[in-house]
């Protein structure tokens, strides 16, 4: 079991930066790719970014440039945002994926994150 606690979610103008952390706790060793993921009201969640245990990134095409993901170590999971755009507002959720024969994943509770214009 994985627990993921998201913190830094707020309402920022647009082309202002928020740094959104996630802490994990439980079996964290397990991990092999954190991931951040939002959902927008109407919208399906989507993948923002995601880090390997080794290091690896991917990012959505929206985000490329201006969005950075980072992991201090197995606990801490940070997403860094600049030039934040009012289409970036939604609920921001942590991901946890451990991959064995199956993959399991874990989700943080969210945290919204509103950009005005």
């Amino acid at each position: 079991q994985v627990q993921l606690v998201e913190s830094g979610g707020g309402s920022v103008q647009a082309g202002g930066s928020l740094r959104l952390s996630c802490a994990a706790s439980g079996n964290i060793f397990s991990i092999n790719v954190m991931g951040w993921y939002r959902q927008a009201p109407g919208k399906q969640r989507e993948l923002v970014a995601l880090i390997t245990s080794v290091g690896g990134t991917n990012y959505a095409d929206s985000v490329k440039g201006r969005f950075t993901i980072s992991r201090a170590n197995a606990k801490s999971t940070y997403l860094q945002m600049n030039s934040l755009k009012p289409e970036d507002t939604a609920v921001y959720y942590c991901n946890a994926r451990i991959v064995r024969q199956t993959s399991q994943d874990y989700w943080g509770q969210g945290t919204q994150v509103t950009v005005s214009s």
